[in-house]
Formats: C-alpha cells, structure tokens, sequence
C-alpha cells in the first residue's frame, strides 16, 4: 500500500515538474508570440500566422473579451486572406457560442452569413445563383415548355430551352440564329455545357476557394445591378417633349460632318429622335445613380481617407 502511495507521489511530482516547465522561464512571452504571429501574417505567412494566434489562446490564461477577439482575428485570416470559409465558419461559431456575451456577437453573425454565402448554402443565395446568376442551367430551364431537342442523362434541351437562351442575347447577335444550322450549334453548345459542368463538379470545383469567390463576386455585381435598375427606373421617365426640348438644347451632337470635320448637315429632329432619346435616358439614369449613391453615402455615414490612399 506504501509502495503504492509512493509511486502515486512520484507520478503526480513529475506532472507538476512537467507543467511548471510549460509555464516557467521557458514558455515565451505572450507579445512574443503575438509578434510572430504578426510577422507571419505581414509576410504573407497566414497558415503559420493563424497556428500562432491558435496557440495564444490554447497556452496562456485569457480573459473572455481577448479570447473571442483572437478567434476573430484567426476567422478572418482564414476568411481574408486563405479563402476557406468552412473554417473561417468554425471559428466564427466558437465565438457565437462560447462568448455569447462578446461585443463582437454582431459582426460575427455578418460574416457567418457572408461565409455561407460563398459556400452557396443559404436559400437566397441558391435562389440567385440559379435565377440571376444563371450558373445552374438545369434549375433555370425545368419548367420551360417544347419539345424535346436533345438530352443526356438527366440533362434536357427542349424548344422552351432554345427560344429562352437565343431571347437573352443581344438583338443584333439574335438574328445570328435564325438558320437552323445556327441554333443547332447552339443547342449542341448547351448540352455541352452541362456536361461539363457535371465533370466540374465530380472533381470537386464547385468547392474550389476560388470559383467560390468568383461565384459570391458575380453574384454581388448582379444584385447591385439589379438594385441600381430598380431603384433607377421609377425615377427616370422622357416623353416626347422631353427629347424634343432635349435636340434643340443640343443641335451641335446631331450633325453630319465632312472629310475635315466641318458639320455639313443638320440632322432633323425626325431622323436624330432616337439617338437623342437614348442620350437623354443615359443623362438622366447617371443623374439618378449619382443622387441615389450620394444619398446611400451619406446615410451609412462613409469616410474615404484619400490621404492614406498610396
């Protein structure tokens, strides 16, 4: 029984030997660290900078408020930088459970969403990579009516198909695709597409960081497009009058010149009409962009520091 005590002894002097020696003379100092981690991160070094910041909290005694603001900075290394979102996710959800309390619990939420946006795994984000953005054609053309012109698989083109992927184009480019021969190439084009898309998928790219960033990037410039347009078109409308009073103001665009740039005949109103109404709407849309961004800067309270700009 004392040979027993005695070895219990023996075992719990070393541990405490051990673990004095992790957090003795030897254990580097916490700004040590943090200035590697730093130095890591400045450099370009943003895996070995993220291990660093791991192992301040892992290795020294910190309060709630420098834990969860050092699980942020790791997030955002892995989010900023890495562009992996699943485990920007994971640290982002150690912060919103283990420090509900956090000062941070806003932010954190922001960029959860952000995170599972580029992940495409919130429902609007799957509703406007398929409806918007168009990414995924099987989704879009399911409904579409017509006759079946060719499939593979689970993949159809039908006529619906066809008539909808010609009406997106531009119409000079439209009118490309009255042969047959055109809009069979076409539709060759589509199922192609599909399959290959299908093989993008199998490797695994539909999770690459940076089809998911080109995705989330295209996918933003289509919603502020389609934001402007809204927000535009309610606030710009020409009548005739409008186009009329719009010529005589500026007679001087709608000329012929000569060889030597002399103007050698007035355009009537009649044959300039629709260029002068396509400028006027031009003028008036960069009119009603510039009032509705200056209006959204000023209520989200935007500073520019230009002199820090280099």
């Amino acid at each position: 029984m004392k040979i027993k005590i005695y070895i219990l002894i023996i075992i719990i002097s070393f541990t405490g030997l051990f673990s004095c020696s992790q957090s003795g003379s030897d254990k580097i100092p916490a700004d040590e660290l943090l200035k590697l981690a730093n130095a890591y991160y400045t450099n370009g070094l943003y895996e070995a900078s993220a291990q660093e910041y791991q192992t301040y909290i892992d290795h020294y005694a910190l309060d709630k408020s420098r834990a969860a603001n050092t699980y942020y900075t790791i997030a955002n290394i892995y989010f900023e930088r890495i562009k992996d979102y699943d485990k920007a996710l994971e640290y982002l959800f150690k912060i919103k459970y283990l420090y509900p309390q956090s000062n941070l619990q806003r932010e954190v939420s922001k960029k959860i969403v952000s995170c599972l946006e580029r992940l495409d795994r919130t429902k609007d984000a799957v509703r406007i990579y398929a409806e918007e953005a168009a990414l995924n054609p099987d989704s879009i053309r399911k409904n579409r009516p017509g006759e079946l012109l060719a499939e593979s698989g689970s993949h159809k083109v039908t006529q619906g198909d066809l008539d909808f992927e010609i009406s997106k184009l531009p119409p000079y480019m439209q009118d490309q695709f009255k042969s047959k021969k055109k809009k069979e190439e076409l539709v060759q084009q589509i199922i192609i597409q599909d399959l290959l898309y299908d093989s993008a998928v199998r490797k695994g790219l539909n999770k690459d960081k940076e089809v998911i960033e080109a995705v989330f990037n295209a996918k933003k410039a289509l919603m502020v497009q389609k934001l402007i347009s809204d927000e535009i078109k309610d606030h710009v409308k020409i009548d005739e009058d409008d186009v009329n009073l719009y010529y005589l103001a500026h007679k001087e665009k709608y000329t012929e010149k000569d060889d030597k740039g002399k103007v050698a005949r007035q355009k009537s109103f009649q044959e300039a009409a629709p260029q002068v109404a396509n400028d006027l709407l031009s003028e008036r849309q960069a009119e009603a962009y510039s009032k509705m961004v200056q209006k959204l800067v000023q209520a989200q309270n935007v500073k520019i520091y230009n002199d820090r700009i280099k």
